[in-house]
């Protein structure tokens, strides 16, 4: 749990130690890097305006070498830093001020959809090799970093081919929660998996926007 202001850090850590869950804390973004790199978390709550380095830097380090669940915290308002969190890796984000309760919730949503038991398929599509129970993929041989939010969001397309599905409906299935007027997320994630699994993300060939209704795959 990374946040300057010691009081949203002890509220929340102890609505997640209630569930189960033990927690560390920085209050800087020099202490937590060196925080993750020893604890190695299976979760980062990461606040975005963070004293030195920022929340921002530390999720570009951390994803640089890392797949571990990022959920921001973001100023509400702040389009600009949840879009570039998502583009830099983060899985999810929570706006200022919000519910501790909601936050544990979102905590518990991304792991369970990380640790999850996948089936242990093998989808080949072309050049794109899909393993569920490793959560690799590979392209012509060559295998493609994607952060587990990715991961989650291409397995499901692909295990599903050619059914459409709205950015409603992925938010719900994928996210696990229903956000009805902040699709957004949805839309970041399907902008960085093409740059990571089509030849041309500009002309997408798997991942097809089927306009006015959602994004299905095409196998």
């Amino acid at each position: 749990m990374v946040d300057d202001e010691p009081t949203i850090r002890e509220v929340v850590c102890r609505y997640l130690e209630r569930d189960g869950f033990d927690t560390v804390e920085a209050a800087d973004g020099e202490s937590a890097l060196a925080s993750i790199e020893q604890s190695e978390p299976d979760l980062v709550v990461l606040d975005v305006m963070l004293p030195g380095v920022d929340g921002l830097e530390v999720c570009r380090r951390v994803r640089a070498t890392s797949r571990v669940p990022i959920i921001l915290l973001t100023a509400r308002g702040e389009e600009t830093d949840r879009i570039v969190g998502l583009e830099l890796g983060a899985d999810d984000y929570v706006t200022k001020p919000f519910s501790p309760r909601e936050l544990a919730v979102r905590v518990r949503t991304v792991l369970r959809r990380v640790s999850a038991d996948e089936p242990s398929a093998r989808i080949e599509a072309g050049d794109l090799t899909i393993d569920a129970a490793t959560r690799d993929v590979v392209r012509d041989g060559a295998e493609i970093k994607l952060t587990a939010k990715e991961f989650d969001l291409l397995l499901f397309l692909a295990q599903n081919p050619r059914q459409v599905f709205s950015r409603e409906h992925l938010m719900d299935r994928v996210w696990g929660y229903q956000a009805a007027f902040d699709t957004g997320t949805v839309t970041v994630h399907i902008r960085r998996l093409r740059e990571k699994i089509e030849q041309d993300p500009s002309t997408p060939e798997r991942i097809e926007t089927v306009w006015g209704v959602g994004y299905r795959f095409v196998p």
